[in-house]
């Protein structure tokens, strides 16, 4: 079996293009900066409304509210 190198080097041009489009797709897909952990500071931003509303009223309102932005 030939090394992946070799049977790279052996495609014809167009097709050496394409695999050298799909190694930079791979590249940038698991290379991306990593964001750090997920931080949760909103945590309990909604409590006081805890009586008024379930989770998915909030839901519905938080949509409204995006839709009107």
């Amino acid at each position: 079996m030939l090394p992946l190198e070799q049977k790279v080097r052996r495609l014809p041009p167009e097709a050496r293009r394409m695999v050298e489009e799909f190694v930079e797709y791979l590249y940038a897909k698991y290379n991306r900066p990593r964001q750090g952990a997920m931080r949760f500071e909103w945590q309990g931003a909604l409590e006081s409304l805890r009586e008024q509303y379930t989770s998915v009223q909030l839901q519905h309102e938080i949509l409204k509210e995006w839709e009107s932005s």
